[in-house]
C-alpha cells in the first residue's frame, strides 16, 4: 500500500457502496483517510461498470440503497473531488487484452482497465483482483479488515 496515497484511487464497486452508504466498518480502517485524501487531491475515480453494477444489484434487490438508484447515483457522483470514468473505447480494448490469467468477469475487466489506463489502483476487497495484482498487472489497496 506504500505510495499509494499520493495516487488517483479507483474505488471497487462493494467499496464505492459502503464508502457512500456510510458503512466504513466493512472495510479496513486504513482506507477511509486514503479515500479522503484522494478526495481533496481530485482524484477518486468512479468507473462507469461500477454505476451500471450498482443498478443492477438494486433492480435484483440484492443491495438496499439510501435513496432510489437514479439519486443515488447523481448524489454519489456529484461528490467533490469524484470524478467519474466513462468506457472509452481505450478502457474497452484494454479490458480484452489484460495481461496475465484473470476470469472473464467483464465487470472486473473493465474495472481493471480503468485502472490501468487511468494510472489508479484499484480499492477493493475482491480476492480475484487482489490474487491477478500480485502478479504486477494492476495496482490495488488491499480494504480488508
Amino acid at each position: 500500500m506504500s505510495g499509494e496515497a499520493d495516487r488517483a484511487l479507483l474505488l471497487d464497486t462493494h467499496i464505492w457502496l459502503w464508502y457512500v452508504e456510510n458503512d466504513a466498518k466493512r472495510f479496513s480502517r486504513k482506507i477511509e483517510p486514503l479515500i479522503e485524501a484522494a478526495v481533496q487531491r481530485g482524484e477518486l475515480l468512479i468507473s462507469a461498470i461500477s454505476v451500471w453494477e450498482i443498478a443492477v444489484l438494486d433492480s435484483l434487490r440484492r443491495i438496499e440503497l439510501s435513496h432510489d438508484v437514479r439519486t443515488w447515483v447523481e448524489r454519489a457522483l456529484g461528490f467533490p473531488g469524484v470524478r467519474f470514468k466513462a468506457l472509452s473505447p481505450s478502457i474497452a480494448i484494454e479490458s480484452t487484452r489484460l495481461p496475465g490469467a484473470l476470469h472473464r468477469d467483464p465487470a472486473d475487466r473493465i474495472l481493471i482497465a480503468t485502472a490501468r489506463v487511468a494510472g489508479a489502483a484499484v480499492v477493493t476487497c475482491d480476492e480475484r483482483i487482489l490474487d491477478y495484482a500480485k502478479h504486477g498487472h494492476v495496482r490495488v489497496v488491499n480494504a480488508n479488515r
